[in-house]
This record gives C-alpha cells, structure tokens and sequence, in this order.
C-alpha cells in the first residue's frame, strides 16, 4: 500500500518526525507540538493513528489527549480480521494506549522550562 506521507501538505511532508519511541509496527507521518500522525500497512488493514492535546475549557490551563485510529480493511480476510478484534481494541488496546501517551505527555512537560521563560 503506497505511504500517505506523499500525499500530506508540503508543510507537513517536509517536517522532522522524531518522537525518540519505538513506535512501530506504526510509521510516523508528522509530528507538530500538540499533534502526532503515523499509519501502518499489512496485509489485513492500512490504519493511521491521530493523537492530539485539545485545550479542555473545564481544566483552567488544561488539556485533554485525543485519539483517533482510521482503519482501511484489506480484502475479505481484512474485513472479518477487523470484526474479529474490534472488541478488544475498543476495551484493551485503545485505552492503554492513550494511558501510554498521557504518561509520556506528562513526562515531558515535567522536563521541559516552561515556554514563556
């Protein structure tokens, strides 16, 4: 499945994307301060997975992580693959993941000077 790197924006395209994770079987896309994209392609799906911070208007100064995962089956086996899953990655692997990224997005703004010094 050719990447959709080719198809972003040039201003996205031509971004260092360098989240310093081991992030596969995923390949980043881009990388911007509150936003990350990367896909992956196998034979049962082409997916890429969106993780974002959105200011939350309840927390004063605070953030809420937003992830979105866009899965194109591949073929039949594809389609029945993902049926098969759907559950656990809704109940299991989803939320995990989004632990793991707040648990990074905090660490990182622990260690780094805030931005208006």
């Amino acid at each position: 499945v050719p990447t959709l790197r080719e198809r972003l924006p040039a201003d996205l395209r031509e971004l260092p994307v360098n989240t310093g994770l081991d992030t596969q079987p995923f390949v980043p896309l881009y990388e911007l301060e509150h936003e990350w994209a990367a896909e992956m392609a196998n034979r049962t799906v082409h997916a890429v997975m969106h993780l974002s911070w959105v200011e939350d208007p309840e927390v004063e100064g605070g953030y809420r992580g937003r992830m979105a995962v866009l899965v194109k089956p591949n073929g039949l086996f594809g389609q029945a693959y993902m049926a098969a899953i759907a559950p656990f990655r809704r109940l299991i692997v989803y939320p995990q993941l989004m632990r793991f990224w707040e648990r990074r997005w905090n660490q990182r703004a622990t260690s780094c000077p805030p931005a208006n010094s």
